[in-house]
């Protein structure tokens, strides 16, 4: 049976990063399907994948067609989604990826985003695990982009704010009855052991607290290169560390 994790939380806390490694760890299990839900679509770079195309720009170019009277009358919609963007997603070994991207024209990414949760339910069924790293903030969880998940990591720096997001987040689920069969907070970038404000707020909220991963040098000395995280040793505090949730996690 196919395990869909979903990451989310706030801008710059490393969730592609976590999503990467998390990733990894897992080809070594089975077939993954590493879903980019988010816009700004740098999980490829993290994976060091080639990007062809996106969901959004599949809409798009269909969209163009349609107002332009060149879409082929003999071919369904649908199946001209459908056959678009399954070229457009990247194979490697043990990994497919499929980034969301964005729309091109103005407006809002409810299209894009109902596209992409029809192309989860499709494909889902040939993977071993679906990873889907999300967009910031808790819009995606509000148009249920991650429903019907298995996990959900919410991934949060050390700063009260941003703990407070993470409970947001946890809260906002509830409210809209998400099916998610476990959530599991996950602090990144720690200079140091966390504020007791921090603790107590964990502590207060219920939120299970898998991991306190601390900042590795390595990782962004990575990032200023463009190097795939697949270069990151394996005795990483960061890699050992996401290993460590997934071993939590019954991942591995």
């Amino acid at each position: 049976m196919t395990k869909t994790i979903a990451i989310a939380g706030k801008g710059g806390v490393g969730k592609t990063t976590i999503a990467a490694l998390l990733i990894q760890i897992l080809t070594k299990k089975g077939v993954v399907l590493a879903i980019d839900g988010d816009p700004s679509s740098n999980l490829h770079l993290a994976l060091g994948l080639p990007l062809t195309s996106t969901v959004g720009e599949v809409r798009e170019e269909m969209l163009t067609a349609v107002r332009g009277n060149k879409f082929n009358p003999g071919m369904a919609k649908h199946d001209y989604i459908d056959l678009r963007i399954h070229e457009s997603i990247v194979e490697a070994s043990g990994l497919d990826l499929l980034a969301m991207g964005r729309p091109e024209g103005p407006g809002c990414y409810c299209a894009a985003n109902n596209m992409m949760r029809t192309v989860i339910d499709r494909l889902e069924t040939n993977y071993d695990y679906v990873v889907i790293d999300n967009e910031a903030g808790m819009e995606h969880i509000s148009r249920q982009t991650t429903r019907d998940v298995d996990i959900l990591l919410i991934v949060s720096d050390p700063s009260l704010r941003g703990i407070i997001t993470a409970v947001r987040t946890r809260d906002l689920i509830k409210e809209i009855r998400t099916r998610v069969e476990r959530i599991g907070l996950v602090i990144n970038r720690a200079s140091g052991p966390l504020s007791s404000e921090a603790e107590r707020s964990i502590g207060e909220s219920g939120l299970d607290l898998l991991a306190t991963l601390h900042t590795d040098p390595m990782v962004t000395e990575l990032d200023g290169r463009g190097t795939a995280l697949k270069e990151l040793p394996a005795d990483s505090p960061l890699r050992r560390g996401v290993e460590e949730v997934a071993g939590k996690l019954g991942l591995v």
